[in-house]
């Protein structure tokens, strides 16, 4: 089976982007990424989406974007996993490579939210979850994620603010990444002042809704950066179906799978992109993958542990919460930022000597999970 690369990265900076179309965001990204990969011959387009039937009434988006780059003849696709769907068109990306069929693969992840109203927003959000049992109650994805923090409280008698240090450490380091969508340090006193969107999450410890756009290229050939391994796995689709809720499996799962294909020892690793789309998340994924005991993630957290100068730097160009959160797009960020940071491009925030880093994107409340185990090459 063929070795999976990343020969080059494109990014459209995340915000509002009022004056430009889904596909205007889709070609930025793509053209970017092929202007840095020189004279390359694209065999495959996979583009990540969650929501753009519903938002922007538009579906096909492989077909769309190839059309638009003006490759026609070639093979193109669109997936989703709900908020995972960048991570899984990544993972689809790496598959087609590690099958010997294409030699490159142009992925692009795209999200447009902020021409939505609020309430189609929270409709379309809420898509993540089970129509016949969670959607027909009124029950949103952020309301979701409050219960879940709340029973997280409760069990180990951890306090609100405690968790606010995620989206605090994310925003730290958003200052100087050039295509954050919120350049802006605050504190937890800061956090603990903006108001309850459902509480216990607050304004400044949710991820906004974002537009934006990022490209990864993928190649059989030998380039700065090698994706070792790339996992999914799935939990049961409603809460209340779990045995323990506060257990991130499909997490745990793919991270496991990951760290056994890629021979890496996790104890190697130097960075960590994780999914903080709420204070509750980031703190799980870190326990589901064994770098805080459960219960204790805020704890290791207050302590330095995550802080981009401590043991394991997390969040490194913002994350989510800073960096921004266009749905679709977020899992290709998220390895486009391992790239830059693995080929030494990472600017200001760059994490010295960073040869293993690892991304974790997730699909609804940890219902599906892709995990990925990237290396530089020497």
């Amino acid at each position: 089976m063929s070795k999976v690369y990343i020969k080059s990265v494109g990014l459209v900076p995340v915000g509002e982007h009022w004056n430009k179309s889904l596909t205007d965001l889709m070609v930025e990204a793509s053209l970017n990424a092929l202007k840095n990969a020189g004279n390359v011959k694209i065999d495959r387009i996979i583009v990540g989406n969650m929501m753009s039937g519903y938002l922007n009434n538009q579906e096909h988006l492989g077909a769309l974007l190839a059309s638009a780059l003006g490759m026609k003849g070639i093979d193109s696709l669109k997936v989703e996993a709900a908020c995972g769907s960048g991570g899984m068109a990544v993972h689809e990306g790496y598959v087609s490579i590690k099958s010997g069929e294409f030699e490159n693969v142009l992925v692009v992840g795209v999200e447009k939210m902020k021409d939505a109203d609020t309430s189609v927003l929270t409709k379309a959000l809420a898509m993540a979850e089970s129509a016949e049992f969670t959607q027909v109650v009124g029950a949103s994805f952020i309301s979701l994620n409050a219960l879940l923090m709340k029973m997280y409280m409760n069990r180990y008698n951890v306090q609100e603010d405690h968790l606010d240090i995620f989206p605090v450490i994310a925003h730290k380091n958003a200052v100087t990444a050039p295509h954050a969508q919120f350049k802006k340090a605050f504190t937890i006193e800061d956090v603990k002042r903006s108001p309850y969107i459902a509480e216990p999450i607050r304004l400044l410890s949710s991820a906004p809704s974002s537009d934006g756009a990022a490209a990864v290229l993928l190649s059989s050939k030998p380039a700065d950066v090698e994706i070792l391994a790339s996992e999914v796995s799935t939990n049961e689709l409603m809460l209340s179906q779990r045995e323990n809720p506060l257990k991130f499996e499909a997490t745990e799962k793919a991270f496991k799978k990951a760290v056994e294909k890629s021979g890496i020892d996790s104890s190697k690793v130097d960075f960590l992109e994780i999914h903080d789309a709420f204070p509750i998340v980031a703190a799980l994924s870190l326990e589901a993958m064994g770098y805080s005991e459960e219960g204790k993630a805020a704890h290791d957290a207050a302590k330095g542990k995550y802080n981009f100068e401590g043991d394991l730097p997390i969040l490194t160009f913002g994350g989510l919460k800073a960096r921004g959160h266009p749905v679709g797009g977020t899992g290709v960020y998220q390895v486009a930022e391992a790239y830059m940071q693995l080929s030494g491009t990472a600017g200001k925030n760059q994490v010295q000597g960073a040869k293993v880093g690892v991304t974790q994107n997730v699909g609804g409340i940890d219902t599906t999970s892709i995990v990925h185990i990237m290396r530089k090459v020497s």
